[in-house]
């Protein structure tokens, strides 16, 4: 077998079903919470507002950020109780609590359409606009889960929409308005991370892939490369005007001093894609590598100073 690439096992056994003590954990688990790093995008808006010292604003994105954890949450849940046989061949998602046979697919399922609609009906706190965008993002992830996750190149871009949903539930959340550019910048961000994702994934299952799902049957690696080269050139372009172009920045654009931070981070996730094939998860990538983590930190710590210090708001 090549290096770096991972061969699919036979499906493992399935385990009995959990005791109904232990279903919790194990619903909690399937809502895979490592994911919910993702979530930390609502947050922009907060940032670029200058909001992040407004203890209402603060308390309102943090309701936001928890209600999107339980709406992805939810999601998951459906996804892996309709995959669970794709997931039983796969060499580690097989391990989930639904593909491993210890959640029922009803608990599971029955149980996130609970979550689900209670979280919209709680989304009526932050008002109305934040409902919608909820429901929107609600919309396009049973799309992903049931159709769009099947079809070649939209389904990166419909993760990478999802991923702008997110920065536009925090701005309405908090009742702010955030440049057009911001929305550029993540939607291009989005598809650089779903183009990693595939990536690794091609590496991972190698010849099988199109077997774990059809549509990476249609991707190549030199296809996913021309891609992910394309998209990140163009989210280092659009996140460079953004710093100096955007209404709500400070005009003195000091702003385009996290340009090296952004552009480190990009050139980090790539190295990490292609020494250590890790794109297939970007959530474990973000939650193990130091220099990522350090990164992120210090892109935020310098924008909400110079955000703050000109003390620009909405």
């Amino acid at each position: 077998m090549d290096a770096g690439k991972v061969q699919v096992r036979p499906a493992a056994t399935v385990a009995p079903v959990a005791s109904p003590l232990a279903l919790p954990g194990l619903i909690v688990q399937g809502m895979r919470p490592r994911q919910w790093t993702k979530n930390l995008l609502c947050a922009a808006a907060l940032v670029m507002a200058n909001r992040f010292r407004d203890g209402a604003s603060d308390l309102r994105m943090l309701l936001c950020i928890a209600l999107f954890c339980a709406l992805s949450g939810t999601v998951y849940l459906l996804n892996d109780s309709l995959d669970v046989e794709q997931d039983r061949l796969h060499p580690t998602k097989r391990f989930r609590p639904i593909a491993s046979g210890r959640l029922p697919v009803r608990v599971a399922q029955v149980t996130g359409i609970v979550i689900c609609l209670v979280s919209l009906l709680i989304g009526l706190v932050l008002g109305v606009s934040f409902f919608e965008a909820a429901v929107a993002y609600m919309a396009l992830q049973l799309g992903y889960v049931f159709y769009l996750k099947h079809e070649v190149l939209l389904d990166v871009f419909a993760i990478a929409l999802g991923y702008v949903i997110r920065a536009a539930a925090g701005a309405v959340a908090i009742a702010v308005t955030i440049s057009p550019w911001l929305y550029i910048c993540t939607i291009l961000g989005g598809l650089f991370l779903a183009l990693g994702k595939r990536r690794g994934e091609l590496i991972e299952l190698n010849d099988v892939a199109k077997d774990h799902r059809r549509n990476l049957g249609e991707y190549s690696l030199d296809l996913v490369d021309q891609l992910i080269t394309i998209v990140s050139a163009s989210t280092i372009a659009a996140y460079s005007i953004y710093t100096f172009s955007a209404s709500n920045l400070p005009g003195n654009h000091q702003m385009m001093i996290t340009v090296p931070f952004a552009v480190y981070g990009l050139f980090r996730y790539l190295y990490l894609v292609h020494q250590h094939g890790a794109g297939a998860s970007p959530e474990e990538v973000l939650l193990r590598d130091r220099h990522l983590q350090v990164c992120i930190v210090l892109w935020a710590i310098i924008a909400m100073v110079i955000v703050g210090g000109a003390g620009h708001g909405s």
